[in-house]
Formats: C-alpha cells, sequence, structure tokens
C-alpha cells in the first residue's frame, strides 16, 4: 500500500511562485516515476509533469514547459514541484500519482495511486 500526500499549495498571485511537495509512504518509491496532475472546476483532471525513478528523465505539459519544474529525492522519498511565473490559469487542485512503472508517462491511466489534492489558487 502507497499514501501520497500533498503540501505546497495556497494563494498566490500571478507571476508568483510556489513548490509543491508529495511525501511517499511505503516501499520501493525509488522504483517508480512519479508524475503531478492537475483539475480546475468543470474541467477533466490533466497531465501537468512527470519524472522518471532517477529522475534523468522528465515530461511537461505544453502549458507549463518552461515555467514548471518536476523533481525528486529518493532517500526523503519525495517529489517536488516547482512552480514559477504562476497564472490565473494555473488555478486548480494539484493532484501527485504513483506510476505503476520506472517510465514516466503523461496518460493518467499509467498511475495506481494518488494524493488526496492541494489547491493551488492564482490572483490576477
Amino acid at each position: 500500500q502507497v499514501q501520497l500526500a500533498e503540501s505546497g499549495g495556497g494563494l498566490v498571485q500571478a507571476g508568483g511562485s510556489l513548490r509543491l511537495s508529495c511525501a511517499a509512504s511505503g516501499r520501493d518509491f525509488s522504483s517508480y516515476a512519479m508524475g503531478w496532475f492537475r483539475q480546475a472546476p468543470g474541467t477533466e483532471r490533466e497531465f501537468v509533469a512527470a519524472i522518471s525513478w532517477s529522475g534523468a528523465t522528465t515530461y511537461y505539459a505544453d502549458s507549463v514547459k518552461g515555467r514548471f519544474a518536476i523533481s525528486r529525492d529518493n532517500v526523503k522519498n519525495t517529489v517536488y514541484l516547482r512552480m514559477n511565473s504562476l497564472k490565473p490559469e494555473d488555478t486548480a487542485v494539484y493532484y501527485c500519482a504513483k506510476g505503476s512503472s520506472s517510465n514516466p508517462y503523461i496518460r493518467s491511466r499509467f498511475y495506481d495511486y494518488w494524493g488526496q489534492g492541494t489547491q493551488v489558487t492564482v490572483s490576477s
């Protein structure tokens, strides 16, 4: 059983920054890819970023490329999402997810455990 707990969300002005954290419990965290997804009201959950087990490979949605950075610390069993130059359209609940393999994917069906989400609100 794996449990994921996100933190670091909040209210920020446009142009500001936040760093989300996702702490994982359970064994073998370092063996699996991790991802971040988000869901705004009235929309479907969408891919944001993913990272391979080693951190060597990362993927980003076009909408966040160049502004967001995903990273991981396999000693601390934690994955991070650094968000810079935030825009009002980044407002959403952000979820971290554990991949079902070591490779990162952009589709949610390749993730088998999900956190409860953390709210990010960007004011204009």
